[in-house]
């Protein structure tokens, strides 16, 4: 997740920094940022509109970026956002806003609004009047699934809700009162199953580590509900090597809360990034033992929390954590290669807490093959890089002229240079980069 009001606090840079001190083990602060190795650079060609999570801005704050490709004329194909409040943007391939869809508002008095927080693709799911893509968002203020058919050739904006509202209960919660305390549905992943043709969404709660599976339920008013097929936990403790019991330090209450997943289309696996812990990779049905297949930097690092300051005060390294990954693990999306079908292609993942990404070989046991940063164009006016980095999304199909060898999209979780309010103060900034799948591949040798 971006850094944000809001955002659940996590080891303190100052007290991480003097772990470090007296440990000899793999994490690597925040703002130790020039002994990070040297990794390879791309520069993102595209990127869209500020958006501004402030009353003025509508509360708006980019998170999570979904790629549509209009098969029948790539170069309208569409990146599908969600902004928090600020409900859904779609963007076309010159990074212009071509449609804005607000969130639902509060359903009684003093009730939580909409808060878009994953969106995620179906395609082809079957309507009366035919198959169509829908996109599938997290509401995380309401506590919901909202449903959006895909339509390029409509008028008024190419997204159009077809939510069965009486056919959307809370995912976790038992009722609004419980929603309003926002341990609510928060990040998506949304995939056909190839044996039976049928649609499903794996929800993850905020600050908890419950995933639900819920299947999405066409009916004959060209409308979409769902209802819960099954519910799992991943791990909120953990036993480590020298046989002691660790639970990632947060705010007394809350839990090691899982966000980005993605679900392989080849293997019916879902990829699941708990922020403060690593990749998980599980049945996307939620029927098979979860395994964590890559841990970030600081797993294993003691904390404790400090209710004066609010953040966690790290304690010594013991050295069990993962090299590749600094907290939090975010957006996680798979790249395909259509041109190499006997190459499986990689897992990508954002790694926020050193503003870099990490590639994980699919053919190879998700072995780790190289690291990349997207960076500020050298041009000027040129976008800046990504920073912070929430959600990504990648395809390898050509999108056209623009992106002849498809595209990677990632939240900018910190959009330079900084606009001030009226007030003088620097406004929450964010919003998408657009990278070039061929540049990418070249500067990252992938």
């Amino acid at each position: 997740m971006s850094v944000t009001p809001g955002r659940k606090t996590t080891i303190t840079a100052a007290a991480l920094i003097a772990a470090l001190t007296v440990s000899a083990g793999p994490v690597q602060a925040r703002t130790d940022r020039a002994a990070a190795p040297s990794l390879p650079e791309v520069s993102a060609t595209v990127e869209t509109p500020s958006l501004f999570d402030d009353e003025a801005g509508g509360n708006a704050n980019a998170d999570d970026p979904a790629i549509w490709r209009n098969a029948h004329d790539p170069d309208r194909s569409l990146v599908i956002a969600t902004a928090k409040e600020g409900g859904l943007r779609v963007y076309d391939l010159d990074g212009r806003q071509v449609q804005s869809l607000p969130a639902p508002p509060p359903p009684r008095e003093g009730d939580k609004p909409g808060r878009f927080n994953n969106v995620d693709l179906i395609t082809g799911l079957r309507f009366p009047d035919g198959r169509h893509d829908v996109a599938v968002v997290s509401d995380r203020g309401r506590d919901q699934l909202r449903v959006y058919r895909i339509d390029p050739g409509r008028t008024a904006g190419p997204l159009v809700d077809v939510t069965d509202v009486t056919a959307a209960p809370h995912v976790f919660s038992t009722g609004q009162d419980e929603a309003n305390d926002q341990r609510t549905a928060y990040g998506l992943a949304a995939y056909t199953d190839r044996r039976t043709g049928r649609a499903y969404a794996v929800a993850s709660r905020r600050n908890a580590t419950a995933l639900a599976l819920a299947e999405l339920t066409p009916n004959a008013r060209g409308t979409v509900g769902y209802r819960t097929v099954r519910t799992a936990s991943l791990p909120s403790a953990f036993t480590l090597p020298d046989g002691t019991r660790w639970s990632p330090c947060g705010e007394p209450g809350e839990l090691p809360q899982i966000e980005g997943m993605v679900v392989d289309p080849d293997t019916g696996d879902l990829y699941a990034g708990q922020e403060d812990v690593g990749i998980w990779k599980l049945d996307a049905g939620l029927r098979s033992p979860a395994r964590l297949i890559e841990k970030v930097r600081t797993y294993g690092v003691p904390g404790t929390w400090n209710p004066d300051t609010e953040e966690c005060d790290a304690g010594t390294d013991p050295g069990f954590g993962g090299r590749h990954i600094s907290a939090d693990v975010e957006g996680l999306t798979i790249w395909r290669d259509p041109r190499h079908p006997a190459h499986g292609g990689y897992l990508l993942a954002s790694s926020q807490g050193d503003d870099t990404f990490a590639a994980f070989d699919r053919d190879r046991g998700n072995a780790f093959v190289r690291g990349f940063r997207v960076t500020a164009g050298a041009k000027p006016g040129a976008p800046d890089g990504s920073e912070e980095s929430d959600g990504a999304a990648v395809t390898s199909a050509p999108l056209g002229k623009r992106f002849p060898r498809g595209l990677l999209v990632v939240q900018d979780g910190s959009n330079t240079p900084a606009v001030s309010g009226p007030d003088g103060e620097v406004r929450t900034d964010t919003d998408f980069k657009f990278v070039d799948l061929g540049a990418l591949a070249r500067a990252a040798r992938l």
